[in-house]
């Protein structure tokens, strides 16, 4: 396999690795929607595992790009734009735009479960807040233990 379709073939697995972490944002939102700790547990485990898959493929792309650049003694920092100009191979602009709008799309998911997040944190402080406030200083705080005196 020659190093550019080795490339080509790396870049289609990070966009398939993008999607499947996009799909797991919405699915993220949805939880956090409904409030469902488990599933947002769940969730948060399986994106570990994706973005440790796609921190693998990066690296992997680094090396073949690296590769690419000493065979044919181009710029190591060449971009996909640049890579898919000199190859001739158009696939190279259509992944650099499925890229692009993937990392977009999981952007905005970001900074919208984040926004929910927040909003989840401050409503559970609230109602913590309010339930400690049955807990005055005039009330008897017990233990938690139970004696028994008999007589």
């Amino acid at each position: 396999m020659t190093s550019d379709t080795a490339i080509i073939s790396i870049l289609k697995e990070q966009v398939k690795s993008y999607k499947t972490l996009h799909d797991l944002l919405k699915k993220e939102r949805a939880c956090l929607v409904d409030m469902d700790a488990g599933r947002i547990e769940e969730i948060s485990k399986e994106k570990d595992t994706v973005v440790m898959r796609l921190r693998l493929l990066e690296e992997e792309r680094q090396r073949l790009i690296k590769k690419f650049a000493d065979d044919n003694c181009v710029d190591v920092n060449i971009n996909l734009e640049q890579l898919g100009k000199l190859t001739g191979n158009i696939i190279f602009h259509d992944l650099r735009s499925q890229l692009l709008s993937i990392l977009q799309g999981i952007e905005e998911m970001n900074k919208f479960n984040s926004i929910l997040i927040e909003r989840t944190i401050r409503y559970i402080r609230t109602n913590s807040s309010f339930f400690k406030s049955f807990t005055g200083e005039s009330m008897v705080q017990s233990s938690g233990v139970f004696l028994s005196k008999e007589t």
